[in-house]
């Protein structure tokens, strides 16, 4: 096919939704130019390798990347099992990245994405001109790109909510963080020097989602086996029945069983509950470090805090182009309805496209994990079908763009192994990804599927 003459659409991000988008992209025969500053496709999702995602190979592959990798000699994983964070970046997205050549450009952080010539504030041409995306290259070197239109994709892993209750670092917050005193990721307890950096010490975990029912379980478990291991868990809010979840009631198996498992880390002792405990500052002192409350209250010295308390995008580059966002959530206004975690798990977003991730700035969209802002659920088929659905639209098929659906498996996208490595529970729900530990049970990690 002839090179079609202007700038290519850049999509930030080469992970799973933005490799799919280069995929539908070229399918539409439209040239994609992708943008990773990792040196390897799916840079973020290799950073939890180690974790055992929630949904089947067959809910993680997208229709237009297979086309792709076919003349390849790719091989498709077995539809029914449930692959690491490390098997979906090294069996499928890092083939998809090479597949693409030439179209993806690794070491390449955007710092910046503007109408030529435009800033924020300028109407007069604005939409006649294209967009320049301000590049830094891995040897510190400046560039600019002209694209004729630009997906972000570049998800929210990167930016962890912090430790202070109203959303901005606690005092003392960042400088104890950079001597790893406050870390901001449920950690690898099966890696022997994490392990052993978390054995007979006492760590504070912040949140009540899955990540840090997560690091609950885990702690407990480790307790069990080295004596003086204690987990201080801070809640923002009070701790009921309902806070666990349903248990062995709950539609998604998975999830109810880690909710199961964090209780009886309370429980058996393993770890204190903390309740309505909004932090303010964190302190070091010489028996450990202490948090304190915006009510004077403080916590018992710890040895280690883990700040699991969800993820936001990055929107610091994005201030010269007009985005419509949600006050609340940070996602697209017409989509943040349909995605309020107050409402809706992953399995019940309705199926969404251009028309709800369109901006007020034509041609720059918003896709995968970031286009949902701060709401945490997120499944990798929801990203394939909005890139689907914005690689119409550029291409002119408005009729195809806003024909979205999205047919999910009758075992329901959200199953997967959860606490369950030998059988995998068939009820639908919001579950994402658990590690994996050969002979033990895995458990719940983040409430949002990567995308």
């Amino acid at each position: 096919m002839p090179k079609p003459a202007g700038p290519p659409v850049a999509v930030i991000g080469a992970g799973p939704v933005g490799l799919a988008a280069a995929a539908h992209l070229i399918e539409r025969g439209i040239p994609p130019l992708v943008l990773e500053r990792g040196g390897r496709a799916g840079a973020a999702v290799r950073e939890w390798g180690h974790v055992r995602l929630f949904s089947t190979w067959a809910e993680l592959l997208d229709p237009a990347a297979e086309k792709l990798l076919a003349p390849t000699g790719w091989v498709r994983p077995d539809p029914s099992a449930y692959p690491t964070g490390a098997q979906w970046a090294g069996d499928y997205l890092q083939p998809l990245a090479d597949a693409l050549g030439e179209r993806v450009r690794y070491g390449t952080t955007v710092t910046g994405v503007a109408r030529a010539g435009r800033d924020r504030v300028v109407d007069s041409g604005r939409d006649a001109q294209p967009f320049t995306l301000h590049l830094t290259t891995a040897d510190a070197a400046e560039e600019r790109l002209d694209a004729r239109a630009v997906i972000d994709a570049s998800g929210t892993y990167a930016t962890p909510n912090p430790l202070g209750a109203d959303g901005y670092p606690a005092a003392g917050e960042r400088a104890l963080a950079a001597r790893g005193l406050v870390t901001y990721r449920v950690p690898d307890l099966h890696d022997p020097t994490v392990r052993a950096s978390f054995a007979g010490r006492r760590t504070a975990v912040v949140g009540t989602g899955a990540s840090a029912f997560t690091a609950l379980a885990g702690l407990a478990d480790l307790a069990r086996t080295e004596p003086g291991t204690h987990t201080v868990w801070v809640a923002r809010r009070g701790v009921s029945d309902a806070t666990f979840g349903g248990g062995t009631a709950d539609q998604l198996p998975a999830r109810g069983a880690l909710g199961l498992a964090a209780r009886a880390a309370v429980d058996d002792g393993h770890a204190d509950a903390v309740t309505g405990f909004r932090t303010a500052a964190v302190e070091r002192h010489a028996d450990g470090t202490v948090l304190v409350a915006d009510d004077g209250r403080r916590t018992p010295p710890v040895d280690h805090v883990v700040v699991l308390t969800g993820l936001r995008p990055d929107l610091t580059f994005l201030s010269e182009v007009r985005l419509g966002l949600d006050e609340r959530l940070s996602a697209p206004v017409r989509l943040a309805p349909l995605i309020d975690p107050n409402q809706h798990s992953c399995g019940t977003v309705y199926p969404h496209g251009v028309d709800e991730l369109s901006h007020p700035e034509e041609g720059f969209f918003l896709a995968g994990t970031k286009s949902y802002g701060r709401a945490p659920t997120f499944l990798a088929l929801t990203g394939y079908e909005q890139v689907r659905s914005l690689a119409a639209a550029l291409a002119g098929d408005t009729e195809a763009a806003r024909r979205v659906a999205l047919t999910l498996p009758e075992t329901g996208v959200c199953g997967g192994a959860g606490l369950f490595d030998q059988a995998a529970p068939t009820a639908t729900g919001d579950g994402c990804r658990a590690p994996a530990r050969p002979g033990r049970p895995a458990q719940a990690a983040d409430p949002c599927c990567q995308g």
